[in-house]
Order: C-alpha cells, then structure tokens, then sequence
C-alpha cells in the first residue's frame, strides 16, 4: 500500500468495469484527547477507495468492531449505490443499530460519497444538491481543541483569556460549556455566576463575536434549564444548546416556548425518526444532527429538508475529527437553511502531517472545496505513529457535593 495517493485526480479505470467494494476497514489515531476512527472502503479498481469517519467518544472499539461486522453485508456491491448499501446495513442487520451502529454505518456512507465523487472527477456537494452558498461559517470552542478546557473552564480569568485566543485566530463565534453539574434545581450562587460568566465572556469579546452556550443537557428539570437560560439572555447568546437531555421533546417544546433566545438541540439524536418528533411541536429553533453520528449524508439532507418545512435551520454537530469535517463542509455547501458550522480543526499539532484536507479558514469561514469526492488522503504511516489509547474521561466531577450522580 502506497504511503499517500493523491485524491485530486480521478483514477484511470475502464468504464465497461463495475466497480465493486472488495473491503472495508477501519484505522484509528489517537488525537490526544479522543481517538479518531477512520473508514477506509476499497474497490476492485485501482486507486479507487473512500475515505469516511466513524468516531465516537469511548466507543472507539465497539465502533470498529461494528465496522467489520458490516463489512459482509456490501462486498461485491457497487459503491455508488449510496441509498441502497444504506438500506442493507440498516434492514440487514435485523436489531437496530442505535448510536453504535449509526456511526459506523455513517463512517461508510461518507467513504461511499467519496468513491462516487472520485469516479466521476467532481466535489460530494455537487453530487447532493450542488453549491447554495459560496463560503460556510463555523465557529469553535475555548482551547481550540483542548477538550479539557471546552468542558471544564468555570473561572473567569481562565474564560476570558481563552475566548480572547480563539477570538484572535480569526473567529467571529465560539461555543462555551459552563453550566454547572446540576440536578432538578439551580441555586442562587450557581446561577448568579453563570450570568457573571456570561457577561465577562461578552465583555470581553464585544458585539461582533456571537457566544453559543452548551447546556450538555445538565438540567434535570424544565425550570432549572430556564433560570439558567434567563441569565444569559441579557447577553444575546445565538443560541442555547441542549438545555435538558434529549429525547423528551415536549420539555424541549415548553424550553423552546418560554425562552427569550433561540434553542437548539440534535447532537445525540440517532436518524430521521428520533427528529420527527421535533418537527411537528416546533421544539427547538436550530437542529444539531451530528453526519458522523446520525445515519450519514443522505440521513442529514431528509433530516435538514423537514426542519426547513418546520422553520427551523440547521447547525451540524461535529466536534470529532478532520474527515467529520470535511463531510460537514460538503453537506453544509448544498444546504439552504445551514446555519453555522461546528468544527475543531488543527486540534492536534501533528494534524496535517496525518491528513490531507480541503477545509480551508478564512477568518470564520471555510472556503467551498473543489477536488474529486471529498478531497481528503491519509498518510497511514503517519497515522500508525499514534495508535489508539482509552480517551480521556472526563465525567469525574460530574457528582454533587452530596454523592449524586448527574449528567455531565
């Protein structure tokens, strides 16, 4: 296997040849903080393979195990067949998956996307709607990378200089996780200080940086989502994420409702079927659905075409790694009503030496990519340097001053 091939040009092969998938791997590289598991499908022509992403904090060996037990279902099958591979490894697999199953099913739908842009020498978003914008917003979190200070800045010089970091490498957004571990009420000193968070954080990026607030679904009650939520709306957030955990969309509803600033949820959302619901009680403003997570691709074009119906815009999840991304970029250039993006690139200083991407920043926006499939290539010797390690875990604080266990 060669080091690298280059993904921006189309692979000689003969037309009269159907292209077949003859293999389906996984590589994971461990990316300090989480591991990256990167999809690999392999064809019966030369120099035409897929790359895709199928990571999942602390998953990581039940996602690849899951990958290779697909695998059988779509040997022999011909790649470009997106909609029909999906159905087999949803239907053929007998047990639904849940958000195991999704991601590596994910994981291969976008190395199928690449295969299918490759052999027809044009980018993924020209094959799924074409361009509706000609540059994509993102935004990222404190740390620019650093999960540990995404999840656990609560100090107020510490956010400051933080927000002022990311602020600096030209972003005009960042997202912030600093709602307290709480359980079914908010006291008064913890709510007091998130709203003194909230203020030195806008005091000190200004007017022109939009702040979204990760709940991380910590509430444990409606009204404890709201008191929080009513001390950071004198600061104009863009939105509120996941003030209470999902599932429960009449809560999301009442949240949506009654809060003076838009409400977005989505992230742990696994499909079509588990959005539905929202649709219909117009619970939420911004929907979430994570490309790596949720189903794929073609999962998020039906997911973001209803919350269009539904008056609601979409702002893909995706804190994972640089193939992730990629997706998010192509999905996010064919989607009218995106929003902004998510996106954590760079997160490691070794980064570019282990992919070749097209996620390309100016300022806070990501330019359109223009090469065949997706545009990306691992150097899987690069790669091997950093083989996966149990991640990080980061949910021992996540107890009360009385022993009780609650969402982190």
């Amino acid at each position: 296997m060669n080091e690298t091939t280059s993904a921006f040009s189309v692979p000689d092969r003969a037309d009269d040849v159907p292209i077949k998938i003859t293999g389906i791997k996984t590589l994971v590289v461990n990316a300090e903080m989480r591991n990256w598991v990167f999809v690999k499908v392999l064809t019966n022509q030369d120099g035409l393979y897929g790359w895709g992403e199928a990571s999942l904090n602390w998953k990581t060996r039940a996602v690849t195990g899951a990958v290779e037990d697909l695998e059988p279902l779509l040997i022999g099958r011909d790649p470009r067949d997106i909609e029909q591979c999906l159905r087999i490894l949803n239907k053929h697999s007998y047990y639904r998956l849940g958000i195991i199953g999704a991601t590596a099913i994910s994981g291969i739908e976008h190395a199928l996307w690449d295969i299918f842009g490759k052999s027809v020498g044009l980018p993924v978003w020209r094959l799924i709607g074409g361009k509706v914008r000609d540059r994509v917003r993102v935004y990222t979190h404190l740390g620019l990378g650093d999960m540990r200070s995404v999840y656990e800045t609560f100090d107020k010089q510490a956010l400051k200089e933080r927000a002022l970091e990311v602020v600096e490498k030209g972003y005009d957004a960042l997202k912030v996780v600093f709602i307290p571990y709480s359980h079914f009420t908010a006291d008064i000193p913890g709510r007091r200080h998130v709203g003194m968070l909230m203020e030195t954080l806008r005091e000190a990026v200004g007017d022109e940086v939009e702040i979204m607030i990760d709940f991380h679904g910590r509430p444990a009650s409606i009204s404890a989502a709201l008191q929080f939520i009513d001390e950071l709306v004198p600061y104009r957030p863009m939105f509120c994420e996941e003030p209470v955990q999902p599932g429960d969309t009449e809560a999301m509803r009442i949240i949506t409702e009654r809060a003076a600033c838009p409400i977005a949820t989505g992230e742990r959302l696994v499909g079509f079927k588990e959005f539905e619901p929202l649709f219909a009680a117009k619970a939420a403003h911004i929907l979430q659905p994570d490309l790596n997570h949720t189903g794929g691709i073609l999962e998020g074009k039906r997911i973001a075409a209803a919350a269009e119906a539904a008056f609601m815009g979409i702002a893909p999840h995706n804190p994972n790694g640089p193939l992730a991304g990629v997706a998010a970029l192509h999905f996010d250039v064919s989607t009218p009503n995106f929003v902004i993006q998510e996106e954590m690139s760079g997160a490691v200083p070794w980064y570019d030496e282990v992919v070749q991407t097209p996620l390309r920043r100016t300022g806070s926006y990501w330019e359109v990519p223009t090469g065949p499939g997706f545009g990306v290539e691992i150097n899987e010797v690069a790669a091997a340097r950093h083989p996966f390690k149990p991640e990080v875990i980061h949910t021992a604080s996540a107890v009360l001053a009385d022993g009780t266990v609650v969402d982190w």
